[in-house]
């Protein structure tokens, strides 16, 4: 056999490239040699392949050892290339002699004989190959080794076409497996028999660290799993198995819930798959993850929710609870919190808490935060969002005790400001580890913005009716506190106008000393209104310095018990030897003496004053408390208005302008304290102060 011939191949010829060395590699494809080279009695046989311009050995018998050398050459240095282009067999007795064997240089030197080659076809028709017998000598090919290696190249077609046939179904299924694993929607196959066939890449991930089920008994299958309504999903109800049924499912909710993950919601589509005998194949599902779409619009309702709560609350913490439960419902988290400043006390208090049904804390909510301390007093101090990914951790800002007794885990924290000043803190938990989300951040920071908003215009509100009630009450005092006394005046001038000499000499010091009495209520009145009007301005000067707020009530309290000795009325005061603060001596004296001065003055004939000291926090706390009557309620603001009388003294006829608390709430907010009557055990009112320890 000549091999080596100048001239260029015969063109295209199949596609032998796509077989990768499958089915007719190694073995399967010596033995077919093997075989042709018996049926034809010849000492050699050969396979085959077109590729890449070469012939490619797929298989061999009886080769000789120097053959490896040129296994693999060039299509138009073979006989092969003959019944490449022609594409029919190829007989030849004595490649010497035959003149179909083109005259070529020989590589192989004195060496000749006999080839018989048949073509090798694909599911095409197309030539791809050579199946071949070759004898070392010149022979005569008779019918029946003819007819042998026909038949050798058909098997080898067969075999090449179900080669072909199995990489194009793998090629296939490649392309199938990118184009699911592509999808963002997950999709499950099963076969007839219920078991779970087809599973692409973001099903997995939807399943998670949870196993794949193997078939659609598998309790993995059900694991969590929710309808519409939020029962739990039966064996039958699954969508793929639904559609196994015959039934077409579109757009089904469901909801998912894993162990210490929070829920996920999913639309479902499936649908069966059939035969070209229209019997069951199986069935197919495809699942999209909608949590982020259901997140959105839950926010949104609850943005509607607190913008309710608020809108029909007159205060923060009457809002609270309602604003509370809208975020623990739109975030499916367990708890929720809402602290307020008292910046006086340098503490938060809590306005509100709210649970889901059937969430029960295990440690009472502390009566105050200090600054720094807690998740709430740490956000307050940071002035920033923060984000506890488990509470139960040693590094937690929350007590492990609470955590574990509250089954809490993750919690997020939002400060609530007020224009540059810190109103509250927002604090929500829940009892599975949660994963930092910016739009959970974004819509909690939206909810402290309204209410940051809602306390802002409540304020103005207040202002508004403060400075309406204010001018209408200053206009009735001046109406009637000072025209009391200068009717007084006047009356008592102009009887001592009509008396003769004698009886002006008789009873005109009586008068006078009724004039005069009248003339320095007046000059009090007039002094207090302009004190208030100076304090309220901010034209009055208040110097603060270091100042003995202990000393300062001692000296208050002593001057009482002189003026009321020998009165049916006690004065008790438990008091620090030393309490130092920033304050305005003179005018912190004036508070005390204004809340001791009213405590006695509304305490029954045997009644009791205290008065206490302490340290809370970071503030110095003065209570003052009476025996008298309760203030009610509705009177409790009230009070601190200018000209304001409460009832109790209305009833009894107490004297007195009714501007002591106002000059006093005054006084103290320039003291960057706070003021107010809190509840008290028994009859009697208490006013509590509370002044910063720190200059602001």
């Amino acid at each position: 056999m000549r091999r080596d011939d100048p001239r260029p191949a015969a063109g295209p010829v199949g596609r032998a490239a796509d077989l990768r060395r499958g089915v007719l590699t190694s073995g399967a494809a010596d033995q077919l040699a093997a075989l042709v080279a018996r049926a034809a009695q010849a000492p050699i046989g050969i396979i085959g392949f077109v590729e890449d311009g070469r012939l490619r050995l797929y298989g061999g018998w009886g080769l000789p050892a120097d053959w490896a050398e040129v296994a693999d050459p060039p299509v138009e240095h073979t006989l092969a290339q003959i019944v490449l282009a022609a594409g029919e067999p190829l007989a030849i007795a004595d490649t010497a002699t035959d003149p179909r064997v083109p005259a070529w240089p020989a590589r192989r030197p004195g060496w000749a004989g006999a080839y018989l080659g048949h073509p090798i076809r694909d599911a095409t028709g197309a030539v791809i190959g050579v199946c071949c017998a070759a004898d070392g000598h010149a022979r005569e090919w008779t019918a029946e080794q003819r007819a042998a290696v026909d038949e050798a190249a058909q098997i080898g077609t067969l075999l090449i076409a179900e080669q072909l046939a199995r990489h194009e179904f793998d090629r296939q299924r490649r392309f199938l497996d990118a184009v699911l694993d592509s999808l963002h929607d997950g999709v499950t196959a099963c076969a007839a028999d219920g078991r779970i066939v087809l599973v692409n890449a973001r099903m997995r991930q939807i399943w998670g660290a949870a196993a794949v089920p193997a078939d659609l008994d598998d309790r993995a299958l059900l694991d969590g799993l929710a309808g519409p309504t939020g029962a739990p999903l039966r064996r039958d109800d699954v969508p793929l198995a639904r559609a196994l049924r015959g039934e077409q499912v579109r757009d089904l909710e469901v909801s998912a819930r894993g162990r210490g993950h929070r829920t996920r919601h999913f639309l479902v589509d499936a649908q069966p798959i059939a035969g070209p005998d229209g019997r069951p194949l199986g069935a197919v599902q495809a699942v999209q993850d909608v949590t982020r779409r259901r997140r959105a619009e839950r926010f949104r309702s609850c943005e509607l929710a607190v913008a309710a709560a608020l809108g029909e609350a007159p205060s923060v913490d009457a809002a609270g609870p309602g604003v509370l439960e809208a975020v623990v419902r739109t975030l499916e988290w367990a708890y929720a919190e809402l602290w307020i400043v008292d910046a006086a006390a340098g503490a938060l208090r809590p306005a509100a808490q709210w649970g889901m049904p059937g969430w029960v804390p295990g440690i009472p909510v502390p009566d105050h935060l200090p600054y720094g301390r807690g998740l709430a007093g740490r956000a307050w101090q940071v002035d920033k969002p923060l984000w506890i990914r488990d509470v139960g951790q040693p590094q937690s800002l929350i007590s492990h005790a609470m955590a574990v007794s509250s089954r809490l885990h993750t919690a997020l924290a939002i400060p609530v400001r007020h224009g540059l000043e810190p109103l509250g803190v927002l604090t929500a938990f829940t009892d599975t580890v949660e994963d930092s989300a910016d739009e959970v951040v974004a819509l909690l920071s939206g909810v402290a913005a309204h209410i940051a908003q809602f306390a802002e215009a409540r304020l103005v509100e207040d202002l508004q009716r403060q400075l309406a009630r204010s001018t209408a009450e200053y206009v009735a005092l001046v109406g009637h506190e000072l025209r009391t006394p200068l009717t007084s005046i006047s009356a008592y001038t102009e009887l001592m106008r009509e008396l003769d000499p004698q009886a002006l000499a008789t009873e005109g010091p009586g008068l006078l000393e009724v004039i005069e009495r009248n003339t320095t209520q007046l000059r009090l009145i007039v002094d207090e209104l302009l004190e208030l009007s100076a304090l309220d301005t901010g034209h009055a000067n208040v110097l603060l310095a270091p100042t003995d707020l202990a000393g300062v009530v001692r000296e208050s309290v002593d001057d009482a018990r002189t003026a009321v000795r020998g009165e049916p009325i006690t004065i008790d005061a438990d008091l620090p030897e030393r309490l130092v603060l920033p304050g305005d001596r003179r005018r912190l004296r004036q508070i005390v003496d204004n809340l001791v001065g009213n405590a006695v003055r509304f305490s029954p004939d045997g009644g009791r004053v205290s008065v206490r000291l302490n340290v809370r926090g970071r503030a110095a706390e003065l209570a003052v408390s009476d025996t008298g009557e309760d203030v009610p309620a509705d009177e409790r603001e009230k009070m601190f208005t200018g000209g304001f009388r409460t009832s109790r003294v209305r009833d009894r006829s107490v004297p007195g302008t009714g501007l002591g608390l106002t000059l006093s709430r005054a006084v103290v907010h320039r003291h960057h304290g706070t003021i107010e009557l809190t509840e008290h055990d028994g009859d009697g009112t208490t006013v509590l102060v509370r002044l910063p320890l720190d200059a602001r």
